[in-house]
């Protein structure tokens, strides 16, 4: 007997790759929505020049809104928007595809926590190459100035109309691997980030189930939680390096990392490594309890 239509809804099921890619867009849409204002302070804060501009996250957003209003907060959020929606999407669905080989064919093995931060570290590595590039055109649209931006060769240029507009400017004054650089800083990043990004929410996540027991399911709270917390994770073995990435893809004249490192020690010491550390750990909970909170409601809704 043929089977009806309804039983045939019922026995379909999106492959686990597709899921990864589903549910990683999702999470990363909400990531963008709820931390891109706190983003643009953190990255206005960490390319500030020298005496610096803003006295703290609160004077930039003083500063910021009073200035433009609150859409200054979203200034170039169509590349994150567009970008990290695919991050997302790329990183889970690597990481993903990690676990599964890491787990040799064998769907009921549960993993170590060592092993989701291998699987984690190796997804993040294929990030990079995606981060780099979006990451590049965020930065140079929140720190432009309305008067114009400095070009490569130091001289005032009219400011980017767009993320087009930036991406074909940074081309054409750059070539085609302008908008990768700092690639290699962007990989130091986020190896470690994402490896560690994992372990906290996976560790949480299994953490909180240990408390309620092996029958209950884990709340909307327990979620929200692990996914925010992990935010911290994430960034504790990172921010030096996304101090450097930042005034690196913010300033042409800087070349390599090793001259950003030296150009933020002779001008503002160490502590410039952790300029603009408040907002992102503002941001830091928010943003990825939403990512986490988003990713899982999609892989349900296709379970």
């Amino acid at each position: 007997m043929a089977t009806t239509l309804k039983e045939q809804s019922i026995g379909f099921q999106v492959p686990k790759l597709a899921q990864d890619l589903i549910a990683g867009t999702c999470g990363g849409w909400a990531q963008v929505i709820v931390g891109h204002p706190f983003d643009t302070l953190k990255v206005r804060l960490q390319t500030q020049p020298s005496p610096p501009i803003y006295k703290n996250a609160m004077d930039c957003f003083r500063q910021l809104v009073q200035s433009e209003g609150p859409k200054g907060l979203y200034r170039g959020v169509a590349s994150p928007l567009a970008g990290v929606g695919l991050c997302n999407a790329v990183v889970f669905m690597c990481n993903g595809e990690f676990r599964r080989m890491l787990q040799g064919g064998d769907a009921s093995k549960v993993l170590s926590l060592t092993e989701i931060g291998i699987a984690g570290s190796m997804a993040g590595t294929v990030m990079a190459f995606f981060n780099c590039p979006i990451e590049l055109l965020k930065v140079k649209l929140q720190t432009q100035d309305p008067a114009g931006i400095i070009g490569a060769s130091g001289k005032l240029e009219p400011p980017y109309k767009g993320v087009i507009d930036c991406g074909v400017r940074t081309v054409r004054a750059q070539g085609p691997l302008g908008i990768y650089r700092g690639l290699g800083i962007t990989l130091l990043r986020d190896c470690p980030s994402y490896g560690l990004y994992f372990i906290t929410y996976e560790g949480l996540k299994r953490t909180f189930q240990y408390i309620k027991g092996p029958d209950q399911s884990l709340s909307t709270f327990d979620l929200l939680m692990a996914g925010g917390l992990s935010g911290f994770g994430a960034w504790i073995p990172a921010y030096p390096q996304d101090v450097i990435k930042s005034r690196m893809q913010n300033d042409p004249r800087i070349k390599s990392s090793l001259m950003a490192v030296r150009t933020l020690v002779r001008e503002a010491g160490y502590k410039a490594f952790f300029n603009g550390v408040g907002p992102t750990m503002a941001r830091a909970f928010p943003a990825n309890a939403a990512t986490f909170f988003a990713y899982e409601l999609a892989m349900n809704a296709m379970n």
